[in-house]
């Protein structure tokens, strides 16, 4: 028996990647099954195209039924593999449609959908997607925890204490009527038992994000991270990213998801069209803020930046006019200095000539006398020894030098 389940959930999960590696070359007929109507053979042809019988009718239905089971299927399985932007594609090509749908349907696919944004970074669609899932189902618990965290992430802290008071209010409903809202068919992320620990962990939450709003973190909000762009970036970046979100989040046009929608209740529309409304315009707003704020950033960095270039221009010209100067009081004071060395070269010439010729003179006159003398002193010891006592005559001309 585990062998056949297990068996089972394999053929399942590869039929699953199948339908899903098929599914992306497809067009957008391809999922649809013609319905076309058979008109019987003997009517002659200018006889006008009966209306179709129940029969008729419950087979179409059915067909859209089977097509929108199957995107459904496509789409959670490329959410499950981690292929956001084709699961986006499948899950806006069921809720985009031509035909309507149920609106429990409609609000699960918007779920998923919001999922898919969250993970691909897009924050502000995610948000839009949880928008229409309260307003179809203001009881969905996964719808007010996701948007609460998104809220969070941005630093948008008093709009995410209105997601989370909803929600504990939520969970107080749950706990006194001990069943989850909406009909029993109906599918919840959480289970009975998980409330009270819930409860408790979101008190706790509740409680430390008031404590950040009484200390002042409210204005500390990350617009870049909410209109989906980079810090730094420039004005036609931001100008572009925003056009393309109030296109598509304006508050006239959030309730136009509701005009495909087969309500199971046509007295809740006024109020399924108010809080659309009420939540396109609290996201047009933040929106505006963002945009705001992104624009005086990004203007105060260009007055910055041209300020840097106007001081770094008027260095090189103060550079560029210094230059030259000191290349002129170079040149003088090198004129300046040759000329004073070519006087002082030319004065100093006689007298230098003067005095190397006398020097020379008398260095001569002292190597003879001690020559001479040297002579004599030696003559003078030679005589001693032999004992020559005489006279000798001696000319004073020859001692004259």
């Amino acid at each position: 028996m585990e062998d056949a389940m297990a068996l089972l959930q394999t053929g399942k999960r590869l039929a699953t990647a199948a339908f899903r590696q098929e599914s992306i070359c497809w067009s957008d007929d391809s999922f649809s099954v013609s319905s076309t109507v058979t008109i019987s053979t003997t009517t002659p042809p200018t006889t006008p195209p009966r209306d179709p019988t129940d029969l008729e009718s419950v087979n179409q239905l059915i067909s859209h039924i089977k097509l929108l089971l199957r995107r459904k299927t496509a789409a959670l399985a490329a959410l499950d593999a981690g292929l956001y932007s084709e699961a986006i594609r499948h899950f806006s090509k069921i809720v985009d449609g031509r035909r309507g749908a149920p609106q429990g349907f409609l609000a699960e696919c918007y779920m998923h959908r919001a999922s898919a944004y969250r993970s691909a970074g897009r924050i502000a669609e995610s948000i839009a997607d949880c928008n229409r899932t309260l307003a179809l189902d203001p009881t969905c618990i996964q719808a007010l925890d996701t948007r609460a965290s998104l809220l969070e992430s941005i630093r948008c802290l008093p709009d995410c204490l209105h997601d989370l008071e909803h929600l504990k209010l939520l969970y107080n409903s749950i706990l006194r009527d001990r069943k989850l809202p909406g009909p029993v068919w109906k599918r919840h992320n959480v289970r009975y038992r998980e409330i009270p620990g819930k409860l408790c962990a979101l008190t706790t939450k509740i409680q430390l994000l008031k404590q950040r709003v009484a200390s002042g973190e409210t204005g500390d909000v990350d617009y870049y991270a909410l209109i989906g762009l980079r810090r730094g970036c420039s004005r036609s970046e931001l100008e572009r990213a925003h056009l393309l979100l109030c296109l598509k989040h304006k508050p006239d046009k959030a309730i136009s998801f509701i005009d495909k929608c087969e309500l199971a209740d046509d007295r809740d529309l006024d109020s399924l069209k108010d809080r659309a409304r009420m939540s396109a315009l609290l996201l047009y707003r933040l929106l505006q803020k963002g945009y705001s704020s992104v624009m005086a950033t990004i203007m105060d960095e260009e007055a910055a930046e041209k300020q840097r270039k106007k001081a770094a221009a008027a260095l090189q010209t103060a550079q560029a006019t210094a230059i030259p100067v000191q290349q002129t009081q170079a040149s003088k004071l090198e004129s300046e200095t040759n000329s004073s060395s070519f006087k002082n070269s030319s004065a100093e010439v006689p007298g230098s000539k003067k005095m190397t010729a006398s020097t020379s003179t008398s260095s001569n006159t002292s190597v003879f006398q001690g020559v001479f003398c040297r002579d004599l002193a030696v003559v003078g010891s030679l005589l001693s020894q032999v004992g020559f006592n005489r006279q000798i005559p001696v000319k004073y001309e020859a001692l004259s030098c």
